[in-house]
């Protein structure tokens, strides 16, 4: 999308209040919906609890083909149809709502570091054992490109340490605090809550992956502290 493009629909997006209907896109949850996916979607849910937004959850077999991008999951606001958690932060802001805005430049620049630690770390390590690790089917395509980054002639145990050593980034940065950035949650919060939730409660072919973050007690109780005041309504529990 063009800057001109991406101005004109932050324009409009600006004009227009959130909507009661604003509706979020998935897969079908259970054996169609990816790892990564998954945690896409739920960062996303996230987010827009963390904002006060209310989305209604979606499932869809087709979800990916109805997307903009391919990607999911997608949100569809007013006359808008907007995908992935970094646009939709942006689509968000033009609305009036951002988590990020008590935060000065250099802190905004750590947010952004440690967003991309995530996405590096965590998301690729999800696509590896969708698709790169023996015990499951894997596809040509997605093989190739993890080759292509270097990591489609990892082993199992070096991914996961990879795992660990972004877990103790996060760790060490989170601390004794609350959020990532103390009292209140940005989006590396919901990023990280997606991705580290998913993790926890996802049933692999092995349980190594959620044991690493499981040695983790300050990203266990994060996890805890977001499922129960964004999600108590769903009655899940799934990490008391």
């Amino acid at each position: 999308m063009s800057l001109v493009a991406e101005a004109f629909v932050s324009q409009i997006a600006a004009t227009e209040p959130w909507p009661e209907n604003a509706t979020l896109y998935q897969q079908l949850k259970g054996d169609q919906i990816l790892l990564s996916d998954n945690a896409a979607s739920l960062a996303v849910q996230a987010f827009l609890q963390m904002c006060n937004l209310p989305v209604k959850v979606v499932c869809k077999a087709n979800a990916e083909y109805m997307s903009p991008s391919g990607k999911v999951p997608f949100i569809h606001v007013g006359n808008q149809v907007v995908s992935e958690l970094g646009p939709i932060v942006q689509f968000v802001k033009a609305k009036g709502h951002s988590l990020s805005d008590g935060l000065d430049e250099v802190q905004k620049a750590e947010m952004k570091a440690y967003m991309e630690l995530v996405n590096n770390m965590l998301l690729t390590a999800e696509l590896y054992l969708q698709w790169c690790d023996e015990a499951t089917v894997g596809e040509w395509e997605v093989k190739r490109k993890m080759k292509a980054i270097g990591w489609g002639n990892k082993t199992l145990d070096q991914v996961l340490e990879d795992v660990d050593q972004c877990c103790q980034a996060l760790s060490q940065r989170l601390g004794t605090q609350p959020y990532f950035f103390n009292k209140q949650p940005t989006e590396l919060d919901a990023l990280v809550f997606g991705h580290l939730y998913t993790i926890l409660t996802t049933q692999l072919t092995n349980d190594e992956l959620s044991e690493k973050v499981k040695n983790y007690s300050n990203l266990l109780a994060f996890c805890r502290r977001i499922e129960q005041h964004y999600f108590e309504d769903r009655g899940k529990g799934r990490l008391s």
